[in-house]
């Protein structure tokens, strides 16, 4: 580009950014709410991504072989509307803005179809940036990938674990943007608008970092053009909050007001009326992404009954199986492979396996690109350290992915003597509470295999709980499972008392079961091993042919097995639960199932109180 097209396309971003602000005022003011102060700083970035840097096609929103923007400060949501509209992206009139029938929402959500993932708890776009540019690799299209950030946001440590992550990976066609316009919601920003604060952590984990004044057209067409082809770079972009309106211009309290309507003809005049409208030269980059099916063939599985084997063991050997049968399967894990046993995925699938290292809330955010680019992703670590990722994990739910799934391992006091703080015990409470969800919890070998395989194929997240110490295996291999099942493990017409269990307690109370057969009492026992959705029918069935239902699981007593039971119907009977209810410390297992009232002795003690009361 000579020098005289590169001032032409300078004056365009400028006129297109001062028609982007315009927009905003108006939509945020027909709204009566937004962040018009957040989209007016960074409206020549947008004009010059969206109008000229960009190589997309505003008439195909599922497109994947063209650039993809991610905008992490979502709060500025308004101006990617804006940006869309006047590109003709899409049809809805942007003074809809956060109506409730609206795609047009306050935050980005999938719910318009330019959106791949749900933003606005700042500190995760960068993270699916990466998923999204990983995807692009693995399929063989050569996109970037355009990620907004805010300079307040860049206190989320997130962003530094996403920062590290695509270093280390070499993303090179990831550009990060930050808006550094020296202003958070309450006050400054812990740096203001000095840019060689992030541009020098930005360096120290291996980006190209650019300091730029970011309502400059030229110099922010110049910093884009160098991100081409050397990356990851960041672009630091100094900006003033409120750009353009006098009123408005680096001014505090003005975050997250809209502009009232008594003054809003004041800003549209010292904006100034722009000439012509914007185009769109559709864009792309012809390499779309193969058409692969399943490989075919059956997923076979083999354990001999009652062999000794850990679930986590089974799930790391379900993982290589689907990598055979589907190329689309992905495998991320949090530097726990060896215990995960995702470490066979790696080994097999090398290139479809990524190492996230102690980093948990980039490694959800990068599936959830993944997911969002048409992988299968399986996240594996400690189910203890997913509570570390909940926002991410809970963002990705309003994302709405069509294939997500997390395997929390060595779940529970079961793991033993490593002690409270590697014991997951709040994990299924925190996936149950997630809308669309579905949790499963395999007991055995078997149906560890089995309902990885079903994970792979369920829509939305899934959360698969897997066991660390090794337990029998009481399923034949040719077992089937389905979401939202049950297995009847025990059962006769004299049964007085159902026991629900799931996991690891399955086997205490198959034990139970013994153990009071040999007094005559005979007891039903209920693999839950689908916690959400439950089994509902047969757990009513069962309370209609036994005289009380008692539930037990290694978990906390709030929101696991026993809160999914009590909320599924109005029981006849008595429901009782056996849950962890104080504080775990080191110990052997079996000592500390004993200990913490959920082992086959403790189910054994609350069915003879309930049968004799």
């Amino acid at each position: 580009m000579d020098f005289a097209e590169h001032a032409s396309t300078a004056r365009q971003i400028a006129d297109t950014a001062r028609e982007l602000r315009r927009e905003v005022l108006r939509m945020t003011s027909a709204a009566g709410s937004g962040h018009p102060t957040s989209c007016l700083s960074c409206a020549e970035i947008v004009a010059a991504l969206f109008f000229h840097e960009m190589r997309w096609d505003p008439a195909d929103s599922a497109a994947r072989d063209v650039d993809r923007f991610v905008l992490s400060k979502g709060h500025a949501a308004p101006v990617l509307w804006a940006a869309l509209s006047l590109a003709g992206a899409i049809d809805e009139d942007p003074l809809r803005l956060r109506r409730i029938d609206s795609t047009l929402e306050g935050h980005p959500t999938p719910a318009n179809a330019w959106v791949r993932v749900a933003t606005g708890s700042l500190g995760q776009g960068l993270a699916a940036a990466n998923g999204m540019a990983l995807a692009d690799r693995l399929d063989g299209i050569d996109a970037r990938v355009y990620c907004l950030l805010g300079d307040g946001e860049c206190s989320e440590g997130s962003v530094w674990e996403a920062a590290q992550f695509a270093s280390l990976n070499r993303l090179e066609r990831l550009v990060a943007i930050v808006d550094v316009n020296g202003l958070g919601q309450s006050g400054p920003t812990p740096y203001g608008r000095d840019t060689s604060v992030l541009a020098r952590r930005f360096e120290a984990f291996g980006w190209q970092a650019l300091e730029i004044d970011g309502h400059d057209p030229q110099a922010v067409l110049g910093a884009l053009a160098r991100a081409r082809d050397c990356g990851p770079t960041a672009i630091l972009a100094r900006t003033q909050k409120g750009r353009g309106v006098s009123f408005l211009e680096g001014a505090a309290g003005w975050h997250g007001k809209a502009v009232e309507a008594a003054r809003l003809q004041q800003a549209l005049d010292e904006l100034g009326a722009v000439q012509g409208r914007p185009q769109v030269v559709p864009r792309r980059l012809g390499a779309a992404p193969p058409a692969r099916a399943d490989a075919g063939g059956r997923f076979e599985v083999d354990y001999p009954l009652g062999a000794e084997v850990a679930t986590r063991d089974a799930y790391g050997h379900a993982l290589v199986k689907l990598g055979a049968l589907n190329p689309d399967v992905v495998a991320l894990d949090g530097d726990v492979r060896n215990s995960t046993y995702s470490e066979r995925f790696a080994d097999a699938y090398p290139e479809r396996f990524f190492e996230c290292f102690i980093a948990e809330q980039n490694m959800a955010g990068t599936a959830l690109g993944l997911a969002a680019s048409g992988k299968t992703p399986f996240v594996s670590t400690f189910a203890c350290f997913l509570t570390r990722a909940a926002d991410f994990i809970r963002m990705a739910g309003h994302s709405r992915p069509r294939h997500l799934v997390f395997c929390g391992s060595h779940a529970g006091i079961s793991i033993g003597e490593d002690g409270p703080s590697q014991m997951g015990l709040e994990d299924i409470a925190m996936f149950r509470a997630l809308a669309h969800s579905t949790v499963l919890y395999p007991c055995d070998a078997v149906a560890a295999e089995r309902l990885t395989a079903l994970a792979a194929r369920t829509d939305g997240i899934v959360y698969l709980r897997t066991t660390r110490g090794k337990t029998p295996v009481i399923y034949g291999s040719d077992e089937t499972f389905a979401v939202g099942g049950s297995k009847v493990l025990r059962a006769s017409a004299a049964d007085q008392c159902t026991v629900v269990a799931a996991g690891i307690t399955v086997h205490e109370a198959l034990a139970a079961h013994d153990e009071l057969m040999r007094e005559g009492i005979a007891l039903r026992v209920i693999d839950a091993y689908s916690v959400k959705p439950l089994d509902v029918a047969t757990l009513v069935r069962a309370a209609g042919e036994t005289r009380g239902i008692v539930v037990v699981e290694d978990h906390w007593a709030d929101g696991g097995l026993g809160d999914a039971v009590a909320r599924a119907h109005d029981w006849p009977v008595p429901l009782r639960f056996l849950a962890v209810r104080s504080e775990p410390r080191s110990g052997p297992p079996a000592a500390l199932l004993e200990r913490h009232g959920i082992s086959r002795h403790a189910i054994v003690r609350q069915v003879l109180a309930l049968v004799q009361s």
